[in-house]
């Protein structure tokens, strides 16, 4: 029921915003998994280029949550709800729009 009402409140189509995830902020805590009615998100281990790509101190932030961070894996299946967003403990999404295509 509460996805029906989560899903009624998205205002967007889907794929005219994307949610980006600041990698030095996020802390796979799921809260983005569980709250998208549209299952943008997962939360897996971080590859070795996802954390060479950290600063130092973000490395060692990912390594004490076991290296594991949040994805938007359907980053076309987002409505811009927001509920993210809010979700987020660590504020670590945004919903930008998404480029046109050419």
């Amino acid at each position: 029921m509460a996805l029906e009402s989560s899903k009624a409140e998205c205002k967007q189509a889907a794929g005219v915003f994307a949610p980006v995830i600041d990698r030095t902020r996020c802390e796979a805590k799921e809260d983005c998994v569980e709250a998208c009615p549209y299952d943008v998100f997962e939360v897996r281990k971080l590859g070795d280029e996802d954390k060479r790509s950290l600063p130092i101190v973000a490395r060692v932030k990912a390594w004490v949550h076991g290296n594991r961070q949040a994805f938007a894996v359907r980053a076309d299946e987002c409505h811009a709800c927001g509920l993210c967003v809010i979700a987020c403990p660590e504020h670590a999404i945004k919903l930008i729009r998404a480029a046109s295509p050419a």
